[in-house]
């Protein structure tokens, strides 16, 4: 089955060249010129994947990738300005899962798509009994890639749920944020490691009572993160 690519640009050589490139890889791709239009696509398709400039016109990337968020965890990679660290952040903040800095190789691009691809077709591949993780009030279904809290689902992105299922997997033992760029991310992964530190804090924000008193994930000072229940 092809996967389905959503690409939003302003600029339509932009969107030209990628959408031939994807499709010369067997991919489905729709195009979307404004924010506007990016979210009322991604609501009324499923897509596999959502390439996001940070500068449109109507809605700005950054407010068309949060509006997603309400209603989507689809990963979202978006395409910032060379040199601009404050859109790579924000991209993060406002639930990006990955980021390409313009000018873009093409190759770069697939590669990163590729890369969403293999580790979302790893995680349909875990059918087995132990689907279901629950420590303390925290609930995640892995078959379908939902979390919890007493019952009230939590709406996490694709990677902030890679990340706290790893973590609830593996409980007491710590990564450090180069080991969980590698794992999540892939050792290809040209991002820092203010990566994590930005998922792990938007993580906390939405399981945790008190994310400065954490219950779930937590920092071991000088190493990395952890999880215990």
């Amino acid at each position: 089955m092809s996967r389905k690519v959503l690409v939003v640009d302003d600029e339509k050589n932009i969107i030209k060249g990628i959408s031939f490139s994807l499709k010369q890889d067997d991919m489905d791709v729709d195009a979307a010129y404004d924010g506007e239009e990016a979210v009322e696509l991604a609501r009324q398709n499923t897509y596999d994947c959502i390439l996001l400039d940070v500068m449109l016109p109507k809605l700005t990337g950054l407010e068309a990738c949060q509006q997603i968020r309400e209603f989507s965890d689809v990963p979202i990679i978006m395409l910032t300005a060379k040199g601009d660290d404050m859109d790579k952040i924000l991209g993060l903040e406002y639930g990006a899962d990955d980021y390409i800095t313009k000018p873009f190789n093409i190759l770069e691009v697939k590669a990163r798509i590729k890369a969403i691809f293999r580790r979302a077709e790893r995680m349909e591949g875990k059918k087995n009994e132990n689907s279901v993780i629950e420590k303390g009030s925290l609930k995640l279904d892995l078959e379908n890639r939902r979390a919890s809290i007493q019952g009230r689902e939590i709406n996490l992105t694709a990677k902030e749920f890679d990340v706290l299922e790893l973590l609830a997997r593996n409980p007491n033992k710590v990564y450090s944020r180069e080991n969980l760029l590698k794992i999540i991310w892939g050792k290809d992964y040209p991002g820092d490691e203010r990566t994590v530190d930005v998922h792990i804090r938007r993580l906390r924000e939405k399981i945790e009572d008190s994310p400065s008193n954490p219950r779930y994930v937590h920092t071991k000072w000088g190493v990395g993160y952890y999880f215990n229940s």
